[in-house]
Protein backbone atom coordinates (compact mmCIF):
# COMPACT_ATOMS: atom_id res chain seq x y z
CA UNK A 1 0.00 0.00 0.00
CA UNK A 2 1.49 3.48 -1.29
CA UNK A 3 0.20 7.02 1.01
CA UNK A 4 0.28 10.42 -1.31
CA UNK A 5 0.81 12.84 1.72
CA UNK A 6 -0.12 16.58 0.63
CA UNK A 7 1.13 19.21 2.77
CA UNK A 8 -0.89 22.62 1.99
CA UNK A 9 -1.44 25.86 3.41
CA UNK A 10 -4.67 27.30 3.57
CA UNK A 11 -5.80 31.09 2.43
CA UNK A 12 -6.27 33.12 5.06
CA UNK A 13 -10.06 32.52 6.85
CA UNK A 14 -11.05 29.61 4.38
CA UNK A 15 -10.85 26.76 6.31
CA UNK A 16 -14.43 26.48 6.00
CA UNK A 17 -14.65 26.66 2.60
CA UNK A 18 -11.57 24.19 1.96
CA UNK A 19 -13.63 21.39 4.19
CA UNK A 20 -16.71 21.63 2.36
CA UNK A 21 -15.11 22.17 -0.69
CA UNK A 22 -12.42 18.48 0.04
CA UNK A 23 -15.83 16.84 1.57
CA UNK A 24 -18.50 17.78 -1.47
CA UNK A 25 -15.89 17.50 -4.13
CA UNK A 26 -12.68 15.97 -3.83
CA UNK A 27 -13.79 12.93 -1.75
CA UNK A 28 -15.87 11.82 -4.44
CA UNK A 29 -13.74 12.74 -6.88
CA UNK A 30 -11.00 10.08 -4.77
CA UNK A 31 -13.53 7.51 -4.69
CA UNK A 32 -13.72 7.23 -8.26
CA UNK A 33 -10.11 6.21 -8.64
CA UNK A 34 -8.78 3.21 -9.72
CA UNK A 35 -6.58 1.48 -6.71
CA UNK A 36 -7.74 4.46 -4.11
CA UNK A 37 -8.59 3.21 -0.60
CA UNK A 38 -8.92 5.85 1.89
CA UNK A 39 -8.31 9.31 3.17
CA UNK A 40 -7.10 11.47 5.75
CA UNK A 41 -7.61 15.11 6.58
CA UNK A 42 -5.56 16.40 9.36
CA UNK A 43 -5.72 20.61 9.91
CA UNK A 44 -3.57 22.80 12.46
CA UNK A 45 -6.57 24.46 14.98
CA UNK A 46 -4.36 27.52 15.31
CA UNK A 47 -2.55 27.87 12.04
CA UNK A 48 -3.30 27.29 8.21
CA UNK A 49 -1.24 24.02 7.87
CA UNK A 50 -3.15 21.62 6.01
CA UNK A 51 -2.16 17.79 5.56
CA UNK A 52 -4.09 15.29 3.48
CA UNK A 53 -3.04 11.20 3.37
CA UNK A 54 -4.36 9.23 0.85
CA UNK A 55 -3.92 5.71 0.52
CA UNK A 56 -3.59 3.59 -2.60
CA UNK A 57 -3.39 -0.29 -3.51
CA UNK A 58 0.00 0.37 -5.63
CA UNK A 59 2.58 2.81 -6.14
CA UNK A 60 1.08 3.13 -10.00
CA UNK A 61 -2.45 3.66 -9.49
CA UNK A 62 -1.22 7.01 -6.67
CA UNK A 63 0.93 8.13 -9.35
CA UNK A 64 -1.97 7.62 -12.44
CA UNK A 65 -4.34 10.01 -10.03
CA UNK A 66 -1.49 12.45 -10.20
CA UNK A 67 -0.71 12.91 -13.64
CA UNK A 68 -3.89 12.52 -14.69
CA UNK A 69 -6.68 13.65 -11.65
CA UNK A 70 -4.83 15.86 -8.88
CA UNK A 71 -4.41 18.60 -11.31
CA UNK A 72 -7.96 19.20 -11.86
CA UNK A 73 -8.13 18.90 -8.03
CA UNK A 74 -5.64 21.64 -7.19
CA UNK A 75 -8.37 23.56 -9.58
CA UNK A 76 -11.13 22.90 -7.84
CA UNK A 77 -9.29 24.09 -4.21
CA UNK A 78 -6.56 26.88 -5.93
CA UNK A 79 -9.29 29.54 -4.10
CA UNK A 80 -8.91 28.43 -0.84
CA UNK A 81 -4.74 27.02 -0.90
CA UNK A 82 -1.66 28.59 -1.38
CA UNK A 83 0.05 28.11 -4.53
CA UNK A 84 2.07 24.49 -5.42
CA UNK A 85 1.35 21.68 -2.44
CA UNK A 86 4.23 19.63 -1.33
CA UNK A 87 3.72 16.37 -2.72
CA UNK A 88 4.74 13.11 -1.47
CA UNK A 89 4.25 9.66 -2.08
CA UNK A 90 5.53 6.70 0.51
CA UNK A 91 5.46 2.74 1.03
CA UNK A 92 3.18 2.61 3.71
CA UNK A 93 5.19 0.18 6.14
CA UNK A 94 2.48 -0.46 8.97
CA UNK A 95 -0.89 0.22 10.21
CA UNK A 96 -2.63 -0.98 12.79
CA UNK A 97 -5.80 0.14 11.25
CA UNK A 98 -5.64 -1.30 7.58
CA UNK A 99 -3.50 -4.35 9.27
CA UNK A 100 -0.26 -3.83 7.50
CA UNK A 101 2.84 -5.49 8.50
CA UNK A 102 6.43 -4.59 6.63
CA UNK A 103 7.32 -6.89 3.77
CA UNK A 104 10.07 -7.95 5.82
CA UNK A 105 7.56 -9.09 8.68
CA UNK A 106 4.95 -11.03 6.48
Amino acid sequence: MFARVVAMQLKPNTRQEFTQLFESQVILTLRKQQGFKDEMLFVDPGGPEVVAISLWDSKQSAETYNRTTYPEVLKTLGKVIEPTPEVRTLEVAYSTFHKIATRAAA
